[in-house]
């Protein structure tokens, strides 16, 4: 048999399985106040302003430079706002655990056998009510200099999220900037047991923590307190629930696991009556990041915290601004609408399913088919989920582990962007095509721009063109990818069938009538007047495309049978595609292009 026939029943058993009658699944009602679709630009803000192109492996901030708040200035932010993006995720802004010596303003030195990399993970938290001092000009200030930010972000007419990491915290956890009347995490923990609903961590009583064998934070690299000699007695465990003194290099041993009153080695036994006091010192935290004039969080692994918390505390935490979000960094598609409706979340990520889905496509590695398959199994929360391709996890598109070449996702950003009325999330750079290239320190070679050590982003430092934030070192086809992102993004978040109107798949019939390839997404968007039909082509060559409207979508769209219509493609391209009156189009799609046709 040959690879095309078993290509040809593959799919049929694909189709098969789509047109099986599935149980209904029950709709969440929208959000009021969230018909406006959200445009999210994450930053990783150490690395956003800085200009140092020195780029030494594991280099120090003397010798690889760091962005500051204060560098985020009006142009810069306008540049940003010019792409249609309604809020920035300014990410690593909490003070975490880093190799750079603050000591003279009274920030103690921390372990360098128990941080990753120079600058730290910046979800290695080291006092919850203070600002990392690596992003401010003068240190002492650190604070003001973060609420400046926020006004500048705010008179920009964008709003600021910033991460709430709930689940761990660094090894090295110590507040110096508790407001008053508040207690630190630990203080008064009984050490003597391992699990205390009242306590705030877990422990290992009797075992020493010992770092992983053999770890190397710094490369050849010193510093003092790099020796081999980190005392934490009793161990506390590991914040990826490893009840062991010893993890291994590739837990996160760095960070130490947050009691909400859950015994783990219970069968996850839980004590939430009278409330945990890690779950009263948490919504504090909130809280008081709230009053900061923050207008949203971007919670970390979201999964690893009960439900039960985020029913209490996020209610709390909106008394205070109504309109403030919360973004849940979740991978479990089971407990999707647990935490959309127990636990008051009002965004998912949409890692496991569509990001997964259009990496694949992207390489050919999946059939479009799965898109409609995603879209109905998230009926009735689409509008929750948050769609991106890049973020500060995942491998950059233009990086060889990816697709190698950022004009070969233009077909995914449109998918992404436009298929729901859910918020659409970019990372900084992801616009000019940075690849994440260089061995930057604890990280290495993995397509990903480092989180842990000091750096510079070459591709986005063409933008930035030494404070500038004009592009003027951009190449013409850099300035033409970022002009694709701004088309795109601003769409999104002007155009209303997008924003706010109904979706309707057309990728299984024209499947079906064999009218387009499997590589081949078909979808429409309408609302009122505003029709849309949205064709993205994931394949290498150019393809041939035959799109039909049925009936029933003819009939939302209040489209006349035995009237001609044309479809104008609203991304550049200059294309008119023609609808006989039996609307019927037939037209030629380039390879990894996408048409966003408004038909009239």
């Amino acid at each position: 048999m040959t690879k095309s026939n078993l290509l040809l029943i593959g799919l049929l058993i694909i189709l098969a399985s789509c047109s099986t009658r599935k149980e209904k699944i029950p709709e969440t009602p929208a959000m009021p106040g969230k018909s406006e679709k959200m445009i999210i630009y994450q930053m990783m803000t150490r690395l956003f302003t800085n200009t140092n192109t020195t780029n030494k492996s594991y280099g120090t901030l003397q010798e690889n430079g760091v962005g500051k708040m204060n560098d985020i200035n009006e142009t810069a932010l306008l540049g940003i706002k010019e792409l249609g993006v309604t809020h920035v995720w300014y990410t690593g802004i909490i003070e975490h655990a880093l190799l750079t010596d603050y000591t003279e303003f009274g920030i103690p030195l921390d372990d360098a056998d128990v941080v990753k990399g120079r600058a730290g993970s910046p979800y290695a938290i080291k006092d919850y009510y203070d600002i990392n001092p690596d992003l401010a000009v003068n240190v002492k200030n650190r604070m003001q200099e973060f609420e400046q930010l926020v006004e500048r972000t705010h008179q920009a007419q964008m709003k600021v999220i910033i991460d709430f990491v709930p689940n761990h915290v660094a090894r090295s956890y110590k507040s110096d900037a508790l407001p008053e009347g508040t207690k630190d995490l630990g203080l008064g923990d009984d050490k003597t047991v391992s699990f205390k609903p009242t306590n705030n961590f877990y422990y290992l009583p009797g075992q020493s923590f010992q770092p992983p064998e053999g770890y190397n934070s710094l490369g050849p690299n010193t510093f003092p307190t790099k020796d081999k000699k980190y005392t934490e007695q009793p161990a506390k465990v590991t914040g990826n629930d490893q009840f062991t003194a010893t993890p291994g290099i590739n837990e996160w041993f760095e960070t130490v696991k947050l009691n909400y009153g859950v015994d783990i080695q219970d069968n996850r036994k839980t004590y939430f009556d009278p409330i945990p006091d890690t779950w009263i010192k948490m919504k504090d935290i909130l809280v008081f990041w709230a009053n900061k004039k923050v207008d949203g969080f971007r919670c970390d692994m979201t999964e690893m915290v009960p439900v039960e918390f985020w029913h209490w505390a996020v209610p709390q935490v909106k008394a205070i601004n109504q309109d403030i979000i919360f973004v849940a960094e979740i991978y479990n598609p089971n407990e999707y609408r647990n935490y959309l409706i127990n636990g008051h979340f009002d965004f998912l990520y949409d890692k496991v399913q569509l990001y997964d889905m259009l990496r694949l496509l992207v390489n050919q590695h999946a059939h479009a088919v799965g898109i409609p398959q995603i879209q109905e199994s998230l009926k009735g929360v689409n509008h929750q989920m948050l769609h991106f391709l890049e973020n500060h996890d995942e491998q950059r598109i233009a990086s060889p582990a990816f697709a190698g070449d950022p004009w070969k996702a233009v077909p995914a950003m449109v998918v992404s962007a436009t298929i729901d009325q859910s918020p659409v999330m970019i990372y900084f750079g992801q616009e000019v095509g940075e690849p994440g290239a260089g061995a930057e320190g604890f990280g290495g070679e993995d397509g990903r721009t480092t989180i842990f050590d000091y750096w510079g982003v070459p591709q986005h430092q063409k933008w930035v063109n030494n404070g500038k934030f004009d592009g003027g070192q951009l190449s013409v086809e850099q300035k033409q990818l970022r002009q694709f992102y701004g088309d795109i993004l601003k769409l999104c978040s002007t155009n209303q069938a997008i924003a706010r109107g109904n979706y309707f798949d057309l990728t299984l019939p024209c499947l079906q009538q064999s009218a387009i390839s499997p590589f081949v997404s078909v979808f429409a968007r309408w609302d009122g007047e505003e029709n849309l039909v949205i064709i993205s082509n994931f394949n290498s060559n150019l393809e041939k495309v035959k799109v039909s409207i049925p009936d029933e979508l003819a009939s939302a769209m209040k489209l006349e049978k035995g009237k001609a219509y044309v479809g104008r493609d609203l991304l550049r391209s200059g294309a008119e595609i023609g609808f006989n009156e039996s609307l019927v189009a037939e037209f030629e799609l380039p390879a990894y292009s996408s048409f966003i046709l408004k038909i009239k």
